[in-house]
This record gives C-alpha cells, structure tokens and sequence, in this order.
C-alpha cells in the first residue's frame, strides 16, 4: 500500500457542484492534485446503453483539449455520441450537432433527447416481450431483428437490438441488414436502468441539438469558425475501408483532403484515429504536413489481450488541431484526476 499524507485542503462551491481540491504526497510522485466532483447527478456521463467504440471512458482524457467555452460542437461520425454527452453535461458547448451516416442510431438518440419519456416507454414494451415470447427471449430478438430488417425502424427497436447484441456492437452484412447475434447471456439493459440515464441525456441536450444522417464532407463543410468538430471515423487498421458501423467506409485519402479543408478555413477539431496495443500499430498515421499534435491516451487493458494472459495495455491515439493545440495539459510535477478518471497507483 502506497501511504499519502493530507497536507492542504480546500473545498469550493457553486451552484451546479462541490468540489474539494487536495494536494497529497506519495511514494512515486511528487505532489498530486485531486479533484473529486459530486454534481447534480451521478459522476458518470450518463450514456443509452453500451456501444462498441464508445469514446465515454477516454471522455475527460479528450476534453482535456478543448476550451471550458464555444460555440458548437459537431460529430460527424456520432455513434452514440459520448462525445457530445460529455460536453454537454459540463456546459462547455451552447450548441450541438448528431451526425452518423447510420439513421437508426440518431433516431435513437433524437428521440431520447427530444421524447424521452416515449422512448423509455416504447423500449420497455418491447424489452418486457422477450420474457413472454413463446419461443424464449433469443428467438423474440431474431423476430425484432427481422421486423427492423423489414422496415420497422423505430427507435425502440434498434435500442433493444443494440441493448440484447453481442458486446453492443452493431453490425450490418453487404445487404445493409443488421445481422449481429444475441447474447444469450443477458437479457440487454433493463427500462429501470435506462430511464436515469436517458432523462440526463435530455436534460442536457433538449432544445440545444441538430440532428442529421449525412455523408461526414458535408457535415463538415457545414462548420464554421467558433465551433470544434470531433471525429471518430471507422478504424482503418480494425477494418481498411469499410467498417460495419458504417456503412460504406471512409477512404484515408479523402479523411487527409477533408482535413486540409478544415485547417483551411481555421476550424477547430480533435480526431480518434488509429492506435496500438502492446507491440501492434492499429492503422497509418495522419500524415506530418497537416500540422496536428498526436497523443495516446491510455484505454486501459486490452480484454483480448488478458484473455490470452499478455495484459497488454491499449492506447487510442488523438490528434489535436493546430487551433487547440494551447489547451493541452502542461507537462509539470502535479497530475489531476477526477471521478471521470480511471486512476491505478
């Protein structure tokens, strides 16, 4: 055990939190910084369900590089937009825009922004099917999954299909069908669990949001200065040109052009890009000449990599637009952590 010693304390209010600031001494570092935040929920960013890629738990590593105030921020390639939750959730945004090329995730999310109350309400009814579908709760899935296939596209069912699937990954064959299985081990995140969450998201978010379902260039031509743009498109090294989470891919010559246009016309923006795990390199750097400051930010073990007995830790890499490039932590003798953090001494 690694014993620390208090020897300053200061505790600061306002209105939205309380924060108490400590400075410790430990065996391996000179003097740390601890900041512990209660807010007015949960520590967490609140998120929808689970959703393979999610940037949530590497969220108050990126924020790091973006100032405490702007105008709006984009996600061309949202997801389930962590990204934007995080923000909004600190206030540091006045305004936002959801875009994914995939309709039914920003169904999802427009709908748990805008009718919350419906969408908890629409997903509990068909979450609470499964436990009296006649067949049992993995052949109710493969019956939703088919009725989405079909056309049925609420944003009820693609939560449960994202809630119930194997490791919340969505997957779509060369039909543009979603095919990924169920996990038979669970029955997807309960209308209990869901509600808390998706009544933050809302709060957060309802009134200050634009959604769209659009190809990331014209997202992108769309920004302006003031706002900052993050992006996490398909990782090339996971999937080269196309990636099941969208549809058609992005080509790495086309990203490097649409960024040049970017710092062109001076706007502001972060990218999660590529990355490594032990010793392997996950796709090609973004070239030198656009001027941007790379980092790695620690996402922990790899779950693979433990199964295989290695514990080879993975690192996601950010790259950080000339603009924001003064917002990066300053190298010094005293680290900050908070309850957004994942801390091992």
């Amino acid at each position: 055990m690694i014993k620390s010693y208090l020897l300053w304390g200061q505790i600061i209010t306002t209105r939205r939190y309380f924060e108490i600031r400590l400075i410790i001494s430990k065996k391996f570092f000179n003097f740390a910084v601890v900041t512990i935040r209660k807010k007015e929920m949960k520590g967490f960013v609140p998120h929808i369900v689970q959703y393979q890629g999610s940037k949530r738990i590497l969220a108050p590593q990126i924020l790091r590089y973006m100032p405490r105030k702007f105008e709006r921020l984009i996600e061309p390639f949202a997801g389930m937009a962590a990204i934007t939750i995080a923000v909004a959730k600190q206030g540091r945004a006045n305004r936002y825009v959801i875009n994914d090329l995939n309709m039914p995730l920003v169904n999802i999310l427009q709908s748990a922004i805008e009718t919350p109350n419906e969408l908890v309400a629409d997903y509990a009814t068909v979450w609470n099917e499964q436990f009296s579908f006649e067949q049992g709760s993995v052949n109710h899935f493969y019956k939703v999954r088919e009725d989405f296939n079909n056309g049925n596209q609420t944003a009820a069912n693609m939560l449960y299909l994202l809630a119930r699937c194997v490791k919340g990954s969505v997957r779509y064959g060369s039909n543009g069908q979603f095919n990924q299985s169920p996990d038979k081990r669970r029955n997807g995140t309960s209308p209990k669990t869901l509600k808390p969450n998706v009544d933050a998201i809302s709060y957060y978010l309802k009134g200050r949001t634009e959604f769209m379902s659009k190809d990331y260039k014209e997202v992108l031509n769309e920004a302006r200065t003031g706002d900052i743009v993050y992006m996490d498109p398909p990782y090339q090294g996971v999937s080269n040109v196309r990636d099941c989470r969208y549809f058609s891919g992005i080509d790495f010559h086309d990203f490097v052009e649409a960024i040049e246009r970017l710092n062109h016309r001076g706007i502001d923006f972060l990218i999660s890009y590529d990355g490594k795990c032990g010793d392997k390199q996950y796709g090609e750097d973004l070239p030198a000449e656009l001027g941007l400051q790379k980092v790695l930010l620690n996402a922990g073990l790899s779950s693979q990599s433990v199964l295989l007995g290695k514990k080879e830790v993975t690192y996601e890499a950010l790259y950080i637009s000339p603009g924001l490039q003064q917002y990066a932590p300053k190298p010094s003798n005293t680290v900050e952590y908070s309850l957004f953090d994942q801390v091992v001494i």
